[in-house]
């Protein structure tokens, strides 16, 4: 969103953020922006994140089993249920504030971008009765195509499946249920709780789901490079990689480093901004692998130093991680699957050995492993056998690997405009029309039974029963009028 907000400011545009006086990411200063600060107590941040991704972890880590699975899912479910009432608690906070509602209204904006994994940004749009703009990969209710375009299960695999577009009966079985259990989560665990702050501030008649799907404007954050081909809708606008750049001169100690790799290049290692560190056993096995190849690493750790650490490691806090993936001398990415990570990769070329920990990451991973362009392996996994070394020494070794993602590279930038001025473009586009209404379907209004037809079909086989039936009713009274003639006669 910060990238988003910097190239909306150097066109000119006043943006305000509402943030909360925890807020993990968004600074209170910037030339960029002016904050608008809602006081809480309870926020996500790392002391929220930290415990359930270790949980996470330590349940992976254990025996595959029906009971590990369900352990996963209740952990996802307690996460996902107190994600969302920390935001639903914002919201309240931010709308019982009556100074605050009125600062907003009087600034008269143009409009709201939000990201709709959350949804204080959606509510707050309807309160300013302003156009609604999304910055989106998720909804409160899981991946954006689900709730805006039609997407069969039969091809299109859910999040958290590990599946592809190419399915088995069994396969599809799988998506299924993993379908159903998504539908439940949102259906009684998130849905609720934001249609609660609805009912208290806009009334009962306004329904969540209504101003979830009813956004003018989605600004997806992949493109068909990586997402798996499906429908889509008018209103959706494809920026995947609308974060990576030209890649800008090193660091002085960071170009020493790499260039003192010689042929062999350099191996880049980053588990983004969650995973803050893995358990220690992991991070020696990982350490010692590292220190048996030629190339030179550079490792975005926090944490213990690993005991087996060899020479050929550079351990750092934080890594200007676009312009080493654009280096020349990069010949590896070690990453979590992260969305900006992986698109990266594809933008500069860089195959990949993923290490997926939860949510999206392995999905995401998954689909760079359908293209050749990526090696997965599990959290259960990395530790045992040499697996992490022989992933690495595969990838590094076998070139479909490099031109798979290379090939990737070129459809990706292959494009008549760059993703993040196509974004700017529909915003401001936004701004001039006060919405985009004329992009939006209508099947968000529908009740179920109308979007499916349900009561179409219903209507056509009460008369088609009607149409068969009514001559064996014509005949039977026919044959009842005659025999009670009979019997009179």
């Amino acid at each position: 969103m910060d990238i988003m907000i910097k190239a909306l400011h150097a066109r000119g545009h006043s943006v305000d953020v509402v943030r909360t006086n925890q807020s993990w990411y968004i600074q209170e200063n910037s030339p960029h922006y002016k904050t608008i600060t809602v006081s809480v107590r309870e926020a996500f941040n790392h002391d929220f994140i930290n415990p359930i991704l270790k949980k996470i972890i330590e349940i992976e880590r254990g025996e595959s089993s029906a009971l590990s699975f369900a352990s996963l899912q209740l952990e996802m479910f307690t996460a996902m249920f107190n994600m969302h009432r920390i935001m639903c608690k914002m919201a309240t906070i931010m709308f019982k504030d009556m100074y605050l509602m009125n600062r907003l209204e009087d600034r008269k904006y143009d409009l709201v971008l939000t990201d709709p994994a959350w949804g204080a940004g959606i509510m707050l749009a309807h309160a300013l009765k302003v156009p609604l703009v999304y910055n989106v990969r998720w909804t409160t209710s899981g991946e954006g195509h689900l709730a805006i375009a039609p997407s069969p299960l039969s091809y299109i695999p859910m999040t958290g499946s590990g599946l592809s577009d190419k399915m088995t009966f069994i396969q599809r079985v799988k998506n299924l249920i993993f379908y159903v259990i998504w539908q439940a989560q949102d259906g009684f665990l998130i849905s609720p709780q934001y249609q609660a702050v609805c009912d208290e501030f806009f009334g009962p008649e306004v329904r969540y789901s209504d101003l979830l799907h009813g956004a003018d404007l989605w600004l997806m954050r992949v493109d068909f490079v990586f997402e798996f081909p499906r429908p889509t809708m008018p209103n959706v606008v494809y920026m995947g990689g609308f974060q990576c750049k030209p890649v800008k001169a090193l660091p002085e100690h960071l170009e020493q480093f790499v260039q003192s790799s010689g042929e062999h290049g350099v191996i880049l290692m980053s588990l983004g901004t969650f995973v803050s560190e893995l358990p220690a056993d992991i991070t020696d096995k990982i350490a010692a692998a590292f220190s048996k190849l030629p190339q030179k690493v550079i490792w975005r750790h926090k944490g213990a130093r690993p005991a087996t650490l060899g020479n050929n490691t550079l351990l750092v806090d934080w890594m200007p991680q676009n312009d080493l993936l654009g280096h020349p001398k990069t010949k590896l990415f070690v990453a979590h699957g992260g969305t900006n990570g992986v698109q990266e990769a594809i933008y500069h070329g860089v195959p990949v050995v993923g290490l997926p920990v939860f949510f999206d990451q392995y999905d995401n991973l998954l689909r760079l492993k359908e293209r050749g362009a990526a090696k997965l392996l599990t959290i259960n996994t990395v530790d045992k056998d040499d697996n992490f070394l022989k992933a690495v020494q595969e990838v590094l070794s076998e070139p479909s690997y490099r031109a798979n993602m290379q090939r990737l590279s070129r459809l990706h930038r292959d494009q008549p405009m760059k993703p993040l001025d196509s974004a700017l473009y529909w915003i401001e586009f936004v701004i001039r029309h006060k919405g985009a209404a004329h992009l939006r379907a209508q099947s968000y209004r529908l009740p179920w039974y109308s979007y499916h037809s349900v009561d179409v079909l219903l209507s056509f086989l009460a008369v088609a029963t009607v149409i068969s039936f009514l001559p064996l009713v014509i005949f039977r009274f026919v044959c009842f009028e005659k025999c009670l003639k009979r019997k009179t006669n």
